[in-house]
Order: structure tokens, then C-alpha cells, then sequence
């Protein structure tokens, strides 16, 4: 199975083409900056990821897709590979879209608040959370 989903904001805007007049023959690249899970120093806190819609999904990209939104992927993978003018083979490998997915409202994006995937809870001096005052009975123990 050939399946691929990211998740990760673009680095810049679509660029869309039409090889012939209508939606069915356009084609959009753009690439998406996916955070790596694990950080390493020297190393790119993400992964750049290059990634193709055709049709429709190019349309919609042209429309809606701008540099710095966070989007979902969902498409499969494909390497390819070509001679350039030098003569050299270079490899390629894409995400193919299938499906655009938003992560973020119009108004998230706007503000561009940084991601904080385990927020911690505000803690006193002691290092005990702070449980409000408004809770009342509603406490799990006692």
C-alpha cells in the first residue's frame, strides 16, 4: 500500500500551471516544512517535502493554498527521475496529493501562535498545580 499523510505549513506559495485550457490539466508544487519529531543538533528541525496536486486538487490549491498555512496531506509517494542538461541523472521523489485537509482557522493563521503539542499546567512554588477556586465539587477525589 502506497499511502501518505503529512501534516506541516507551507514554505511558500503554489505554483499552478495549465497545460491545456481547464481544471483537469492543471498542475500545482509547492512544498511543505513537516516538523521531525526528534531534534538533533546540526540537523533541520524539519523535513522538506516536495509535493504535486493535478485537476481539481491543483485548483484548490492555486485558490486557497498560501505560504504559512498549516495544511494535511493525504496522497502517495512517487520517485522518478530524469537527465539534466549536464547529462546527470537526478532523482526525484514527491508527494502526490490526493486531498487538502485545513489545520488551522482563518483567524489561528493569522495570529501564527506557536504549536505546543503537551502544554503544561501552571504550577505553584511548591511544584503543585493550582486547582481554581471555582471548581467547587467538582474534584474526582476527596
Amino acid at each position: 500500500m502506497n499511502k501518505v499523510i503529512l501534516c506541516g505549513r507551507l514554505v511558500r506559495d503554489p505554483e499552478t500551471r495549465y497545460t491545456n485550457k481547464g481544471d483537469s490539466s492543471a498542475v500545482a508544487k509547492y512544498t511543505l516544512a513537516v516538523d521531525r519529531v526528534f531534534k538533533r543538533e546540526g540537523e533541520p528541525p524539519a523535513d522538506f517535502i516536495n509535493c504535486v496536486a493535478f485537476g481539481k486538487q491543483a485548483v484548490f490549491a492555486e485558490k486557497y493554498l498560501h505560504k504559512g498555512m498549516k495544511i494535511a496531506v493525504e496522497g502517495r509517494w512517487s520517485t522518478g527521475n530524469y537527465t539534466n542538461k549536464e547529462g546527470q541523472k537526478v532523482y526525484t521523489n514527491d508527494c502526490v496529493v490526493e486531498r487538502h485537509e485545513f489545520c488551522e482557522s482563518r483567524g489561528a493563521q493569522k495570529q501564527e501562535k506557536p504549536f505546543n503539542p503537551n502544554p503544561m499546567p501552571q504550577t505553584s512554588p511548591d511544584g503543585f498545580m493550582q486547582i481554581p477556586d471555582d471548581i467547587g465539587d467538582e474534584l474526582p477525589f476527596a
